[in-house]
Order: C-alpha cells, then sequence, then structure tokens
C-alpha cells in the first residue's frame, strides 16, 4: 500500500500501523484467503488421486502444488474476476483451478475439483489452517519473548524490595522480581491452555452427511478418507458432526482464551503505569522524541498506554467473535461469513499491543531510591510481622495492641516502632529479634 492510500485508509490497521502489521496480510487479507483456499482444494484434489479415484504422475503434482505455493496477487485478481460473474468467492476459485489444470493437461480430471464439496468445506479448513499460521508463526514466539523479558525482569529484580499495595494503601512488602513472576505464572498457564484447543475443521458436504459423496460411491469410506485427509494432510482436527459449517466452539475457546493473556497484559501495562506515575519507574528517553506540545519536561508512558488502548479494542472484538460464531440459525446462516472475514482484525490489535509493551518494557529503569524512601516511610508495614511474633510467643492481644499504635496513625517511622517494641513485656533476645524486622526485609520468599 503506497503512503497516500495508508493516508487515506479507514482502520489504522492499514494506514497510520500498516508498516508495523504489514506481515500479517500473509494470513488475513483477502489474497491471502483465497491463497489458502486454492491450498485445500488441490490437496483434496490430490488426495482424492491418491484414493485411486484417477491418476496423477509425479510431474502433475508437482505442477498442482506450485500452483498454490506460487500464488500471486495476479493469480488472487484473476479469481476476484471470476467472483465478479460468479458472485461466489468459493466457485469462483474452483473455476480459477479448473483453468490452470486445463494448462496442465487436466482436463479429464478437472471435475474433481470440489468433487462432493460445499463451500464451507473450504472455507472451514482454509480460516483455521491461516489462524493455525498466524499463532504459531506470529502470535506465539512475540507473546514468548514478552514472557522471556518478563522473566528476565524478575530474575534481574529479584532482591529489590518493593512497598505493596492492596485497595491502594501500603501493604506488607513484596519483591519487584516476584511481582513480575505473577504475570509469567499468569500468562504460561493461559498459554498451556491455548495449546489445548484443537484447529477445528469442518469437511463433510453440503449438511455434513457426505450426501453427494456417498450417492457417488456407495462403498467408499469418506468418513475415514475425510478424518485422514484433515487430521494428517491439512494437520487439522475434524469434527464428527456437524451442520454445514463448522461449530466453532473450539475458535470461540481460542478467542476467549486470547482475551484473557490480552486481560492480563492489560493488567501489567496498567500496573506499570502505575509505578511509572509513582517514580518507581524511569524511562529511557529519546532526544528527539517529544512528550507533551505544552510541558517540554514530560516523559509519558505512551507505549503502556498504547497497548492498554489496542488490548481493550482487541477484546471487544475477540468478545463478539467468541459469542456470535457458535451460534448459527438451524443447519447454517450467513452470518458466520461476514464476521470471520474480521478475525485478523483484533489479531492486529493484539500484535499492535505486544509491539507497544516490548518498546515500553525496554524504556524501563528501576529507580531503587524511590522504593527505598517509600519503604522507609512506611515502618507501619512491619506491624504484621511483629504482632505474628508476638502470637507465636503468646503475647496477650498483640493484634489490638499494634493496631492502637499504627491504625490512622500520621507517621510511623523506625523510631516510633522502636519504641514500641522496647516497651514490650518480653526477653531481650525477642526484642532484638523484633527490631531486625525493616520493611525492606520483610518480604517473604
Amino acid at each position: 500500500m503506497s503512503a497516500t492510500n495508508t493516508l487515506l485508509a479507514v482502520s489504522p490497521i492499514d494506514g497510520r500501523y500498516q508498516n508495523q502489521l504489514a506481515k500479517l496480510s500473509n494470513y488475513f487479507s483477502e489474497y491471502a484467503l483465497i491463497k489458502y483456499r486454492v491450498h485445500v482444494e488441490l490437496e483434496y484434489f490430490i488426495a482424492l488421486s491418491e484414493h485411486k479415484f484417477f491418476v496423477l504422475n509425479a510431474k502433475q503434482l508437482k505442477a498442482l502444488r506450485k500452483v498454490a505455493t506460487d500464488f500471486s496477487y495476479q493469480d488472487a485478481q484473476k479469481v476476484k474476476d471470476i467472483e465478479k460473474i460468479t458472485n461466489h468467492d468459493v466457485k469462483a476459485v474452483e473455476y480459477f483451478l479448473k483453468e490452470k489444470m486445463q494448462g496442465l493437461k487436466l482436463e479429464k480430471q478437472q471435475e474433481w475439483v470440489h468433487f462432493g464439496l460445499t463451500s464451507q468445506d473450504i472455507n472451514n479448513t482454509s480460516i483455521p489452517l491461516l489462524w493455525k499460521d498466524a499463532l504459531q508463526n506470529e502470535y506465539l514466539p512475540f507473546l514468548q519473548n514478552i514472557i522471556s523479558q518478563l522473566t528476565s525482569f524478575a530474575d534481574s529484580w529479584k532482591k529489590i524490595p518493593l512497598l505493596a499495595r492492596t485497595h491502594g494503601q501500603a501493604a506488607s512488602p513484596t519483591s519487584l522480581g516476584k511481582e513480575m513472576m505473577v504475570f509469567v505464572e499468569r500468562l504460561e498457564n493461559q498459554v498451556k491452555l491455548l495449546h489445548s484447543i484443537p484447529f477445528a475443521a469442518k469437511f463433510g458436504g453440503a449438511t455434513g452427511n457426505f450426501n453427494a459423496h456417498y450417492v457417488a460411491y456407495p462403498k467408499t469410506d469418506w468418513k475415514k478418507f475425510a478424518n485422514t485427509f484433515i487430521n494428517k494432510q491439512l494437520g487439522l482436527q475434524r469434527m464428527q458432526f456437524t451442520t454445514q459449517i463448522e461449530h466453532y466452539d473450539s475458535l470461540a475457546a481460542q478467542f476467549d482464551n486470547l482475551k484473557r493473556i490480552n486481560t492480563i497484559l492489560l493488567d501489567f501495562s496498567r500496573d506499570i503505569w502505575t509505578y511509572i506515575s509513582m517514580d518507581y519507574f524511569k524511562q529511557k528517553v529519546s532526544k528527539n522524541e517529544v512528550g507533551s506540545s505544552a510541558m517540554p519536561h514530560k516523559v509519558n508512558p505512551i507505549d503502556f498506554e498504547n497497548a492498554e488502548g489496542n488490548l481493550g479494542i482487541a477484546n471487544a472484538l475477540f468478545e463478539h467473535l467468541s459469542a456470535k460464531l457458535p451460534v448459527s440459525r438451524l443447519q447454517r446462516d450467513l452470518t458466520d461469513s461476514t464476521v470471520l472475514r474480521n478475525i485478523g482484525v483484533p489479531f492486529a490489535h493484539t500484535i499492535l499491543a505486544f509491539t507497544s509493551l516490548t518498546i515500553g518494557m525496554n524504556k524501563l529503569i528501576v529507580n531503587e531510591a524511590k522504593m527505598d524512601a517509600d519503604l522507609e516511610n512506611n515502618w507501619a508495614v512491619v506491624s504484621e510481622a511483629i504482632q505474628t511474633i508476638l502470637r507465636r510467643e503468646k503475647y496477650p492481644k498483640p493484634y489490638e495492641a499494634l493496631k492502637e499504635l499504627t491504625r490512622g496513625a500520621d507517621k510511623i517511622d523506625k523510631n516510633v516502632m522502636h519504641q514500641f517494641i522496647d516497651r514490650l513485656q518480653v526477653s531481650a533476645s525477642i526484642k532484638n529479634e523484633l527490631k531486625r524486622i525493616t520493611p525492606q526485609n520483610y518480604i517473604g520468599r
């Protein structure tokens, strides 16, 4: 797309962010969908030949597969030109392939193209294939890089004490590294779930019963043929009892799974944004970058804000997709068709968010001095530790004693806490044990 065209694009995916998302055209563009359809049609045609319905020699096999692997933009345009006549996108692919076969001297075999199939046998295999490739080639490697970066943060920052905040209030200290591991664990759990969801496909004729196949060849085990073709040759999982369309339950589960991953990353983005606002993180600056058109000093956390915004858009669309697609009137209505054409949109916004997060994380500089100062100004957080040890020592009403000291107090510092400890009716060794507790070392394991 030219620079002029990107300025005229309605969607920022194909406009402002086109350069960042160009590779997604390999999966979600009209060209890509047609290419995947061509691939499925040809592989089905070849599978029929391998089942001895007709004969293909090695040279013809190679030439046929080359039609799919070398499928060009011009080829896609040819299919679109045919579609102007047929007013049917999948039928246009069939006619395109039949034309190709005439050039390959396969006129006698060309009626085996799309034999016994309905459009959804092609759509409900092509779309799962392109979706699978997009997840495996683009999404999962990118997500794994984010997880790896978070894991690296966790290791580097595991000894940095951090004042925790519950309900926005100072709470028992933690470590910055451990807080990164919270997100690592959440993301890894969701990735495991994602890997467990099959890439489901429908392949069974007009209403899922192989009617046309069996009426033509009643002695052929078409169910076995289809299972082998879909499961082994295409690498998908064929659903056994379908209407004209795939159930979309597995696809909906994947959308919901991606939505949960996005929600985790949205949570992370807001936490980092808040830490930046608290001055716990500084950000690396670019000399020529402008943070505000009016305030020269500003270094805004724009990467985390952009990530949050794009994750929100992606989730809104994933929510609609997962709710709508599994619902179809009787054996099929057409509402899934136009909706499926949009699965690349939330995917693109997700990748855009991943890009922003990666940039933002690489800018982070830990401000340990600020973290330490906040800990030092909040000695009340060790009251939990003190009352717990006093419980161990069977001291009477320790919680109430600490509550009276700390709750609503203007300031609890080291001196106030140590004076309290000195007044306790406990042994010197217990007092020494209590005085060794600080906000900086009370971080558990």
